[in-house]
């Protein structure tokens, strides 16, 4: 393995920034990107563009093989790397991106050069995976769906793969009340922030915590002057949960909202964005990645469940074989810290070689 050469590739992938959507930055990630595969694979990507945003495809001729997954798109915007550029110290590499998931693009190149068989494997590389995959995934569950199994290369967790994560669902409050003077007529107004306030109680009573189900309220706003009566509120919620059924009560009971306030009118949005990744469906690849680990001489491959979600969850949820957190080593996903460990980068690269002349023998 180059690790001169990781170095030299992890450093040009992180340069450019490429946030979620930013059609400039993600085609220039893909150009190089299609400079590494199109030697290995034989021929250029396909981009495929939906609803303005760039998607990197080459898709392996007949059915089956493996599809490694991954997104390039990032939460940092534009200016990050001025202030915080790639820089590797002490066998670590920090910059925007990095972790989450620069690092694990990098090896699934060069998990590319080193198996037997590169022809065999589909490479699906997306730009909105950080807000939902709302132009990619139906782009996913296509090419999934002739695969026999699907490698993601999302940040591992301490090393360990991702065998289940929680699925999530994304929801939007807009709340309407009155404008009035707050000092003169404060009661001819209708206060969509008290509205709002009611609803942040009311969502956040629907989690349950015995079953790991998570109604988080993230982001609200409300109000113009400190002198008006706020007319108009707006409430975003995140849910997680280990199980179809919970986000399927959760989205319900988020739909049946009403206001408490009188005058006031509530409308939500949303509903859900990802299944769970359930742990039956990851267990023989597992179990598969375990043994290659050990012929190798790779460190013990541990698994853990997360609550975070990715596109695992869509091709999870089609049935088809899938592990995810096959990328490096690091910590400080969407942090300032991030950071990705080099030389594990270089193992988990060998370990998807692996695991693709594994899955793609004859």
């Amino acid at each position: 393995m180059d690790h001169a050469l990781l170095c030299e590739r992890l450093s040009a992938l992180v340069a450019v920034e490429s946030p979620s959507g930013h059609s400039e930055g993600l085609e220039r990630c893909y150009a190089l990107m299609q400079s590494w595969g199109e030697p290995l694979l034989g021929r250029p990507a396909e981009i495929v563009e939906v609803r303005g945003t760039p998607h990197m495809l080459w898709r392996a001729s007949g059915e089956g093989g493996v599809l490694l997954l991954g997104h390039v798109d990032t939460v940092w915007p534009l200016g990050t790397t001025a202030r915080r550029p790639f820089r590797i110290e002490g066998g670590r590499a920090y910059g925007p991106g990095v972790f989450d998931m620069k690092a694990g693009l990098v090896a699934a190149f060069a998990a590319l050069a080193e198996c037997r068989d590169p022809a065999a494997v589909s490479v699906l590389i997306t730009g909105d995976e950080e807000v939902g995959s709302p132009t990619s995934r139906a782009l996913v569950e296509d090419v999934a769906g002739s695969r026999g199994a699907v490698l993601v290369l999302e940040p591992s967790q301490a090393g360990a793969v991702k065998t289940a994560r929680k699925g999530g669902s994304f929801y939007s409050i807009d709340i309407t009340g009155r404008a009035a003077h707050a000092g003169l007529e404060p009661e001819r107004g209708v206060n969509a922030l008290l509205e709002l306030a009611a609803q942040v109680l009311a969502v956040s009573a629907l989690a349950d915590p015995e079953r790991g189900t998570t109604v988080t309220p993230t982001v609200a706003r409300a109000g113009t002057t400190t002198n008006t009566v706020p007319a108009q509120a707006h409430l975003r919620v995140d849910v997680r949960a280990w199980d179809l059924a919970e986000l399927t009560r959760v989205d319900e009971r988020m739909h049946a909202l009403s206001s408490s306030v009188p005058g006031t009118a509530v409308r939500v949005d949303g509903t859900i964005n990802r299944p769970p990744l359930e742990p039956a469906g990851s267990r023989e690849l597992y179990a598969t990645a375990r043994k290659v680990a050990a012929d190798l001489g790779l460190p013990e491959l541990d698994e853990v469940a997360v609550g975070g979600a990715s596109d695992a969850n869509f091709t999870g949820a089609l049935g088809i074989p899938t592990l995810d957190g096959l990328g490096p080593l690091g910590d400080g996903a969407h942090a300032e810290h991030e950071w990705a460990d080099m030389a594990s980068l270089a193992e988990r690269a060998l370990l998807v070689a692996g695991l693709l002349d594994a899955l793609t023998r004859p």
